[in-house]
């Protein structure tokens, strides 16, 4: 199960992502962490930047809305997004998987 925290006006989760994949995609859950599939390699930080777009518009937020807190260099990674609540990241769980 998704491991989703919200505070602050915030939602936190864990994101593992899969770079070069032929597109992108939520791919479902993975450990207790959303799966995503992303085109961009993981080069010079564009598949965090791509990341941030795809979650982006898949929430209808802003970009500044989202941000990576940990684990910019590694696939998994934690997630911040404001504006949004827990119940809209588990339908899009829901929806996109």
């Amino acid at each position: 199960m998704l491991e989703i925290q919200e505070r602050n006006g915030a939602v936190l989760f864990p994101v593992r992502v899969q770079p070069r994949a032929s597109k992108d995609e939520v791919a479902g859950e993975m450990g207790g962490a959303l799966k995503v599939r992303l085109q961009a390699p993981a080069l010079e930080g564009r598949a965090n930047e791509a990341l941030i777009e795809f979650l982006a518009q898949l929430l209808k937020t802003p970009k500044s809305a989202v941000r990576i807190l940990s684990g910019d260099r590694s696939r998994t990674k934690r997630i911040e997004i404001r504006g949004v609540t827990g119940q809209q990241i588990r339908a899009l769980l829901a929806v996109e998987a």
